[in-house]
Protein backbone atom coordinates (compact mmCIF):
# COMPACT_ATOMS: atom_id res chain seq x y z
CA UNK A 1 0.00 0.00 0.00
CA UNK A 2 1.31 3.47 -0.86
CA UNK A 3 2.17 5.34 2.36
CA UNK A 4 0.51 8.49 1.01
CA UNK A 5 -2.95 6.96 0.58
CA UNK A 6 -5.38 8.57 3.01
CA UNK A 7 -6.69 5.83 5.25
CA UNK A 8 -7.76 7.25 8.64
CA UNK A 9 -9.79 10.03 10.19
CA UNK A 10 -8.61 12.02 13.21
CA UNK A 11 -10.45 9.71 15.60
CA UNK A 12 -9.26 6.53 13.90
CA UNK A 13 -5.62 7.64 14.01
CA UNK A 14 -5.95 8.79 17.62
CA UNK A 15 -7.58 5.53 18.67
CA UNK A 16 -4.99 3.44 16.82
CA UNK A 17 -2.04 5.17 18.53
CA UNK A 18 -3.80 5.72 21.86
CA UNK A 19 -3.56 9.51 21.83
CA UNK A 20 -6.22 12.15 22.23
CA UNK A 21 -7.91 13.38 19.03
CA UNK A 22 -6.93 16.90 20.12
CA UNK A 23 -3.27 15.81 19.99
CA UNK A 24 -3.74 14.73 16.37
CA UNK A 25 -5.46 18.03 15.58
CA UNK A 26 -2.73 20.06 17.31
CA UNK A 27 0.08 18.18 15.56
CA UNK A 28 -1.76 18.84 12.31
CA UNK A 29 -2.05 22.55 13.09
CA UNK A 30 1.70 22.87 13.76
CA UNK A 31 2.62 20.86 10.67
CA UNK A 32 3.90 17.61 12.16
CA UNK A 33 1.11 15.76 10.39
CA UNK A 34 -0.04 16.58 6.87
CA UNK A 35 -3.40 14.99 6.14
CA UNK A 36 -5.31 15.37 2.91
CA UNK A 37 -8.71 17.05 3.02
CA UNK A 38 -11.61 15.20 1.53
CA UNK A 39 -13.24 17.07 -1.33
CA UNK A 40 -16.54 15.42 -0.42
CA UNK A 41 -16.92 16.44 3.21
CA UNK A 42 -13.84 18.47 4.21
CA UNK A 43 -12.69 15.83 6.70
CA UNK A 44 -8.99 15.32 7.13
CA UNK A 45 -7.71 11.90 6.13
CA UNK A 46 -4.43 10.68 7.56
CA UNK A 47 -2.03 8.41 5.72
CA UNK A 48 0.31 5.72 6.93
CA UNK A 49 3.05 8.38 6.72
CA UNK A 50 1.12 10.48 9.23
CA UNK A 51 0.74 7.43 11.45
CA UNK A 52 4.51 6.85 11.30
CA UNK A 53 5.21 10.50 12.13
CA UNK A 54 2.76 10.49 15.05
CA UNK A 55 4.24 7.27 16.43
CA UNK A 56 7.73 8.79 16.10
CA UNK A 57 6.62 12.01 17.83
CA UNK A 58 5.02 10.05 20.68
CA UNK A 59 8.19 8.04 21.26
CA UNK A 60 10.39 11.12 21.05
CA UNK A 61 8.17 12.89 23.62
CA UNK A 62 8.64 9.92 25.97
CA UNK A 63 12.40 10.54 25.72
CA UNK A 64 11.97 14.19 26.70
CA UNK A 65 12.24 15.80 23.27
CA UNK A 66 10.19 18.94 22.72
CA UNK A 67 7.85 19.45 19.78
CA UNK A 68 10.37 21.90 18.36
CA UNK A 69 13.06 19.20 18.60
CA UNK A 70 10.73 16.75 16.87
CA UNK A 71 9.99 19.24 14.09
CA UNK A 72 13.72 19.64 13.48
CA UNK A 73 14.20 15.86 13.37
CA UNK A 74 11.35 15.48 10.88
CA UNK A 75 12.73 18.32 8.73
CA UNK A 76 16.07 16.51 8.54
CA UNK A 77 14.35 13.26 7.63
CA UNK A 78 12.06 14.98 5.08
CA UNK A 79 15.10 16.47 3.33
CA UNK A 80 16.79 13.07 3.17
CA UNK A 81 19.34 13.82 5.90
CA UNK A 82 19.84 11.57 8.89
CA UNK A 83 18.36 13.16 12.00
CA UNK A 84 20.53 10.90 14.16
CA UNK A 85 23.37 13.41 14.80
CA UNK A 86 20.78 15.98 15.86
CA UNK A 87 19.03 13.40 18.07
CA UNK A 88 22.31 12.50 19.78
CA UNK A 89 23.18 16.16 20.36
CA UNK A 90 19.74 17.00 21.71
CA UNK A 91 19.59 14.01 24.06
CA UNK A 92 22.95 15.01 25.56
CA UNK A 93 21.46 18.46 26.25
CA UNK A 94 18.32 16.92 27.77
CA UNK A 95 20.38 14.59 29.99
CA UNK A 96 22.44 17.55 31.24
CA UNK A 97 19.25 19.54 31.88
CA UNK A 98 17.71 16.57 33.70
CA UNK A 99 20.79 16.16 35.90
CA UNK A 100 20.54 19.82 36.92
CA UNK A 101 16.79 19.49 37.59
CA UNK A 102 17.47 16.43 39.73
CA UNK A 103 20.14 18.33 41.71
CA UNK A 104 17.71 21.20 42.25
CA UNK A 105 14.91 18.82 43.22
CA UNK A 106 17.20 17.03 45.70
CA UNK A 107 18.22 20.36 47.24
CA UNK A 108 14.55 21.39 47.54
CA UNK A 109 13.69 18.03 49.09
CA UNK A 110 16.44 18.48 51.66
CA UNK A 111 15.25 22.02 52.49
CA UNK A 112 11.70 20.74 52.90
CA UNK A 113 12.84 17.92 55.20
CA UNK A 114 14.90 20.42 57.21
CA UNK A 115 11.86 22.65 57.59
CA UNK A 116 9.68 19.75 58.71
CA UNK A 117 12.28 18.76 61.28
CA UNK A 118 12.62 22.32 62.60
CA UNK A 119 8.84 22.81 62.73
CA UNK A 120 8.06 19.49 64.37
CA UNK A 121 7.69 20.90 67.90
CA UNK A 122 6.62 24.45 66.99
CA UNK A 123 3.03 25.47 67.69
CA UNK A 124 0.77 27.18 65.18
CA UNK A 125 0.47 30.93 65.67
CA UNK A 126 -1.76 33.64 64.28
CA UNK A 127 -0.12 36.39 62.25
CA UNK A 128 0.94 39.39 64.28
CA UNK A 129 2.91 42.52 63.61
CA UNK A 130 5.29 41.89 60.76
CA UNK A 131 5.10 38.10 61.06
CA UNK A 132 2.87 36.24 58.59
CA UNK A 133 3.75 32.62 59.34
CA UNK A 134 6.35 32.07 62.01
CA UNK A 135 7.17 28.62 60.63
CA UNK A 136 8.49 29.95 57.33
CA UNK A 137 9.95 33.09 58.82
CA UNK A 138 11.85 31.23 61.51
CA UNK A 139 13.19 28.55 59.16
CA UNK A 140 16.83 28.72 58.22
CA UNK A 141 18.65 26.52 55.72
CA UNK A 142 21.59 26.23 58.08
CA UNK A 143 19.33 25.26 60.97
CA UNK A 144 19.90 28.66 62.63
CA UNK A 145 17.16 30.93 63.84
CA UNK A 146 16.38 32.79 60.63
CA UNK A 147 14.41 35.48 62.49
CA UNK A 148 17.59 36.53 64.28
CA UNK A 149 19.39 36.81 60.98
CA UNK A 150 16.61 38.39 58.95
CA UNK A 151 14.80 40.59 61.46
CA UNK A 152 16.62 43.20 63.51
CA UNK A 153 16.59 43.05 67.30
CA UNK A 154 15.36 45.95 69.36
CA UNK A 155 17.70 47.85 71.69
CA UNK A 156 17.15 45.29 74.47
CA UNK A 157 18.30 42.38 72.28
CA UNK A 158 14.77 41.08 71.81
CA UNK A 159 12.97 40.19 68.63
CA UNK A 160 9.78 42.26 68.69
CA UNK A 161 7.63 39.33 67.60
CA UNK A 162 8.32 36.67 70.18
CA UNK A 163 9.95 38.77 72.91
CA UNK A 164 12.74 36.29 73.48
CA UNK A 165 16.40 37.27 73.61
CA UNK A 166 18.24 36.39 70.42
CA UNK A 167 21.71 34.88 70.66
Amino acid sequence: MNSEIAVMTVNELARKLKVAPDTVRYYTRIGLLQPRKSADNGYRHYSERDETRLRFASRAKLLGFTLRDIQQMLEHADSGESPCPLVRSLIVQRVDEMREQLREAQALFERMESALEQWDEMPDQAPCGDMICHLIESWSPAGENAAAVIRPKNENGFDDHNREPQA
